[in-house]
């Protein structure tokens, strides 16, 4: 006996059906998960040299979370250009540790959505889109995780952020690091010794150039900063 023609045209319309929706629930899908990861990122401040804006949005959120306002060193991590100098020590980088580190924002930024904040669905936004205290919540939960991985991430991303951090010549002098301006004598060494990293025709000095040894007198810890640390330089 011959299938009733009805029957297998139901079937396929069926199977149709399930075909449409299931293309149209992975479209949606698509378009959300692009949507999360491109769409809504604020412009950068300044001019980035290797990062996007949503990597340098990223780092100022942790930043923020790392070195919030109103702590004992005034500079929150925003105020210390914590983003801005991880950009440059990125576009400073080989090539694989760019990778690297740009993986580590990634995993970030959205692996809210593997281990959520605080809050029900809003702990589902990727980190940037959390506020201050989900945030922090997020953070602790890498820090403290079981999983070796995790820790190694958040240790990896707090190490860049404390570089960036007591690179500020705020935090620097907050904490009596910053290097006083003094005059150092030109010694032989200087004749023959290059800056590390350049050429021996980069040496500025001759002959002429030698000054008589110091005197031993101890540096004023109460004398002016090196150019660039001074706070007329901020």
């Amino acid at each position: 006996m011959m299938p009733l023609r009805g029957g297998a045209n139901r079937r396929l319309s069926f199977r149709a059906m399930w075909g449409w929706a299931t293309a149209a629930a992975l479209g949606a899908l698509g378009a959300w998960g692009c949507a999360r990861i491109f769409v809504g990122y604020p412009p950068p401040s300044g001019s980035p040299q290797a990062l996007r804006r949503r990597e340098l949005a990223t780092l100022a959120a942790v930043a923020e979370a790392l070195f919030p306002p109103g702590g004992e060193i005034p500079p929150s991590g925003s105020d210390a250009g914590i983003a801005a100098y991880v950009d440059r020590l990125v576009a400073a980088s080989q090539p694989r540790q760019r990778q690297l580190m740009r993986a580590l924002f990634f995993l970030i930024e959205h692996g809210t959505l593997a281990f959520p904040a605080p809050g029900g669905l809003s702990g589902l936004r990727r980190f940037s889109g959390l506020d201050a205290s989900q945030r922090e919540a997020v953070l602790d939960a890498w820090q403290h995780s079981g999983w070796f991985v995790r820790r190694l991430v958040f240790t990896s991303l707090r190490a860049l952020c404390t570089l960036g951090y007591f690179a500020d010549p705020t935090v620097l002098r907050r904490l009596r690091l910053a290097p006083y301006a003094i005059d150092t004598p030109v010694c032989e060494a200087d004749l023959r010794y290059p800056r590390i990293g350049a050429a021996a025709s980069s040496i500025p000095y001759t002959a002429d150039d030698l000054t008589p040894p110091s005197d031993g007198a101890p540096i004023d810890l109460d004398g002016p900063w090196m150019a660039g640390f001074a706070e007329d330089a901020d």
